[in-house]
């Protein structure tokens, strides 16, 4: 996302438009998709949705910037029941025990009956009366839920960490850190790892609340703190994720030091998924989709798909699904990262001429078309940006997009 970010910061305008997803892995037999894919159905929220759908007993959970939490039938599309919340719902939904959570930027974590839909009890975090505080006009996503002994964890705009019983949101801890916390914990076995946007990765004592490690991202020109807004994901004893100076990072789980970094030239690397020895990265400017050695962070193969991918990837068997910032979805072969077919979105469809080229590069006056910030998420909306990560359920493909639109496609 450099070049756009080049060209609003001649704007006055200081930051990237940033969201990332944590990957999902899916064990399910799933055959060897064909070269097209067609539409089950599409249900049409009021705003854009940058959480992830959760498929969960036949149904899909998802929350939208119109304030709305929805459930969805996955073989119809067809509105089970929606919730209306008191601000935007940019957090991806927990689902455990009957029960849905999710965050808000009007600062509360909510949990609701999953069959009903109605609430059971909401949690204020310690902003008070104000709205989740955003860092800069890029900072889309609220930090994503995550559960482990009836104790949910998640973060806040007023940067701190929470951790509240899951039956009745009384709170047990809060740690507070030097600014958001917009990232999805991850947690392994006592350690609860979170970042921050001041540029700090922190590992927790997820009982207690209290400090195991902490560690400094190298910071960058542009983005000199190294905000972290790349979710943790804990794989083989190492925490990986990516920040704003343009690395990414593999930390030792058990005490914090760096085993190795690689930087991109361009824009940061915030989606991780990893799958056995192998992780995969998505790229902002660079634009590519990496398979990487876990352990060295060596580049096994590489793939250019044509424009900035923020969509964390659904692994199933060899194949991968992930979508870009131009409102495509691809189905990648993760042997050799050959593309196997894309999926366009509505809006890819109806706006692509006013902003891109045939080759997906900006057509030649995108400046005059992109002067600020509020007209970089104008087009993003348009175009259907995918922000979110796919999920796999019986051999269909579920993603959200920017125009506020939830896709299932089949390749049946």
């Amino acid at each position: 996302m450099m070049e756009i970010y080049t060209r609003a910061r001649s704007a006055n305008v200081k930051a990237l438009l940033v969201i990332s997803s944590l990957p999902i892995l899916f064990s399910q037999a799933f055959a060897q998709p064909a070269k097209e894919a067609r539409i089950n159905w599409k249900y049409k929220t009021k705003g854009i949705v940058v959480a992830s759908p959760v498929y969960h007993d036949n149904h899909i959970y998802v929350g939208s910037y119109d304030s709305s939490f929805y459930c969805l039938n996955a073989r119809s599309g067809k509105i089970n029941w929606k919730y209306r919340s008191n601000g935007q719902i940019g957090s991806t939904a927990l689902i455990s025990e009957g029960k849905i959570y999710f965050f808000s930027s009007d600062g509360r974590l909510y949990c609701i009956d999953r069959m009903s839909g109605k609430p059971v009890w909401t949690y204020k975090t310690f902003s008070g009366a104000l709205p989740d505080r955003r860092y800069d006009w890029p900072d889309y996503y609220q930090s994503s839920p995550v559960i482990d002994d009836n104790v949910v964890y998640f973060g806040g705009g007023d940067g701190r960490v929470y951790a509240v019983h899951a039956e009745n949101g009384n709170l047990k801890w809060s740690f507070a850190t030097g600014d958001i916390v917009h990232t999805k914990p991850a947690i392994h076995k006592e350690k609860l790892l979170v970042g921050s946007f001041d540029g700090y990765m922190y590992c927790l004592n997820k009982e207690a609340g209290t400090l195991i490690w902490r560690f400094k991202t190298t910071g960058q020109r542009y983005f000199p703190r190294g905000e972290i807004n790349g979710n943790p994901v804990v794989h083989n004893n190492k925490v990986f994720f990516g920040a704003r100076d343009y690395n990414l990072y593999a930390l030792d789980l058990e005490a914090g030091y760096c085993h190795w970094l690689k930087t991109f030239p361009y824009g940061w690397a915030l989606p991780v998924t990893p799958n056995d020895s192998v992780i995969y990265a998505g790229t902002s400017d660079d634009r590519l989709l990496l398979a990487m050695d876990e352990e060295t962070g060596s580049v096994l193969w590489r793939k250019n798909l044509g424009f900035n991918i923020f969509a964390g990837m659904a692994v199933v068997n060899k194949t991968g699904f992930t979508g870009t910032l131009n409102g495509k979805l691809f189905c990648i072969d993760l042997t050799d990262g050959n593309i196997l077919w894309t999926f366009q979105t509505d809006g890819y469809k109806a706006f692509r001429k006013k902003y891109l080229q045939d080759d997906d590069n900006y057509v030649a006056d995108i400046g005059r078309l992109l002067p600020d910030g509020n007209a970089i998420l104008k087009m993003y909306e348009e175009l259907g940006a995918i922000f979110s990560q796919p999920i796999v359920h019986d051999g269909n493909i579920v993603f959200a997009s920017n125009d506020g639109t939830i896709y299932s496609i089949t390749t049946k």
